[in-house]
Parts: structure tokens; sequence; C-alpha cells
């Protein structure tokens, strides 16, 4: 009588807790830095992925020697929720099977894993992913360039980065990119000097935006309450609390930056530097429009923009310990800055 072949068994020390020798540190890195820009995919998520699409690999090759790339699983592999615990927080007292198992299925409502349970055994599978094939010839350096927000082609792509960068300030349950796509469009009817994007040569997409916004002087109480109080492009309220100004208004002192982003896979010095020289010409010709221009107001809600609002000169309006807080800049100190001597002190990966 013939018995089935046995399933081959793990590598030796393939177990979770010895993931970080069959794929390293450094190459777990790097997948990680090429998902940031995947909507909706946080770092912590993103760590947590790689660690789990690598285990997946190994388990279901039975490989014999370290990973050097990751590929989409060909099959379903099974993973318990404990094995994906070991895998996510190790020895952190966090972490727990249930934990896992929330996480996988936030993974899977990302379009990153395919999941099937039949009662008894989870298996998983990891789903192509376009953005991170690796081309047979290397890609030339994208080039970018500034230009105005066109409200008929970039209001879609320019809302869903906001709503992705700016997640952790916004009601996910109620937020939608249509929402914040209108109300930009809005925005550009009314004032489209305010909205520029930074877009690729290659297919004209926006990858970056900013939102300067003239705010007429009965909105300047805004600026010294919290700044979620003047949310409105990632809130559910449904009048902005802050009024725009009107050019030529003598009494517009102050510019709400209201978004100012570029898309992750972009966040490298010389894009940085092109956009925020942009920027500088951009409020040199709005105070030809408001003459009495003077102040920048921006509020810091995400951690990645804290060290280049420090070195470019913004300072705290206030030394509340919360998690958004006003920062100013006096618009003539912008204006005069030397960008790229500035931008040079940030650590960044380029």
């Amino acid at each position: 009588m013939n018995h089935p072949h046995p399933c081959p068994e793990l590598p030796p020390n393939l177990t979770p807790e010895y993931l970080d020798h069959w794929f390293s540190k450094a190459q777990q890195s790097s997948y990680v830095a090429a998902l940031q820009g995947r909507g909706g995919l946080t770092r912590r998520k993103a760590e947590y992925f790689v660690r789990l699409w690598a285990y997946l690999l190994l388990k279901q090759a039975d490989l014999r020697q370290p990973l050097t790339q990751l590929t989409p699983t060909e099959d379903l592999v099974s993973c318990t929720h404990r094995e994906a615990a070991e895998l996510f927080y190790g020895q952190q007292e966090r972490g727990s099977d249930r934990a896992a198992g929330m996480m996988i299925d936030q993974l899977v409502i990302l379009g990153l894993l395919e999941k099937r349970f039949d009662g008894q055994t989870l298996c998983l599978r990891v789903r192509p992913l376009p953005e991170l094939a690796i081309s047979a010839q290397p890609s030339a350096p994208i080039q970018l360039y500034a230009d105005d927000f066109n409200p008929r082609t970039d209001a879609i792509p320019v809302a869903g980065l906001i709503r992705q960068t700016y997640a952790m300030s916004a009601d996910e349950t109620t937020i939608s990119v249509q929402r914040i796509a209108r109300i930009l469009r809005q925005w550009a009817i009314d004032y489209p000097p305010g909205l520029r994007v930074l877009r690729r040569s290659d297919n004209h997409n926006p990858v970056g935006v900013s939102v300067l916004y003239p705010t007429a002087s009965e909105s300047e109480h805004v600026f010294s309450r919290p700044p979620a109080k003047s949310f409105y492009l990632t809130s559910n309220v449904d009048i902005d609390p802050v009024k725009r100004a009107v050019p030529g208004d003598p009494n517009c002192v102050s510019i709400y930056i209201r978004a100012w982003m570029l898309d992750m896979p972009f966040l490298k010095r010389p894009y940085l530097c092109q956009f925020l020289e942009d920027t500088q010409q951009t409020l040199t010709k709005m105070q030809a429009e408001f003459p009495n221009l003077c102040d920048l107001y921006s509020p810091v809600i995400h951690p990645m923009y804290e060290e280049m609002r420090m070195v470019l000169g913004f300072q705290k309006t206030c030394e509340d310990h919360r998690p958004f807080y006003w920062v100013y800049l006096s618009l003539d100190r912008y204006v005069a800055i030397d960008i790229p001597a500035a931008i040079a002190k940030l650590k960044l990966g380029d």
C-alpha cells in the first residue's frame, strides 16, 4: 500500500523567531520602504506584512538558504495565528494570537493577502504587487515639474494622497476621497493660485500637492485653538470653519497651509527642494494680491514632516503636548530661505 509523501519539514531553525536569519533586517527594510507609498499601509503594517510574506515563501518552497528577494506565493500556505503572532510581536507583551488574526484581516482588506479557512486550517497567499515588480532594466530617475492644480484631472489622485497622509487625523469611517476631491475642486474654482501640484513628466500624474489658503481676518482666531478645530478636508463637518479672504483684502495677513505633502516614494531631497521653491514663488505671487500678507501657519499632523518644519524655521505657537499643533513662520523669512542649504540637514534616504 502506497502512503502519501509526507509534507517537507521546515529547514532547521526556520521558525518565526529565526526569520531574520533567513531574510535579513536590511532586506526587510528595503521592502517596507517600497511599500510605504501604498494607500492605507502604515509602516508598522508594512513591517508585519513583509515578515509574513518572507515566512510564507520560505515555508512554501522549503528553502535551504536565505531569501534574496520576495515574490508572490504560488499557492496557499498554512499559517496559524500563533505563528503570525510570533512573527509580528516576538516576545512583546502586546501581541496575541487574536491581535495577529485581526492584523491578517487588515492586510486582506488592503489587498495584500488572500485568506482561506476551512474551519481547521488557516491558509494565506500573497497577491501580486505590480509596484514591487523588479524591472529587467534599471529605470531612469523620474523627472517632476511643478504645475497648477487641474480640478478635472488631479482632484481624485490628490484627494487619495491627502486621505492617505492625513489618515491619522481623519474619521476613517466617514471621510471619503470623493468628499475631499469635491472640496478641492471648489477651492480651485474660488482661488486657483492657492493650489499647486508636483507632477511626473512621464504620465503627468500628481505626486505632491500644496494648498495655500489666504485667511480672512475674522477667521484668524482658529490659529489660537487646537488645529483639529480647523480641519475640514479630513473631517465630517458641513461648513468650513475657516473663511477665505478675497483678493485685494488689506486685512488679510495670514496663510493657512491646509495641505503640503509629497507621495512617500518621492520624499527625496531633489523633489522636496523643487516643491519648496515652487511654494516660495507661489507665495511671492500671492503677496501681489494680498499686500499685507506676513504670517504662515501650518498644523503638524504627520511625524515625517516635523523635521522639515524645524529646518525651515517654523516654530510651535504653544508648548502644549498635543498630537497636532500649530507652527508659525514669517512669510518674509520663508521666501528668503536658501532651500537647498536648509534641507541639506534633513535625514533622507537619498
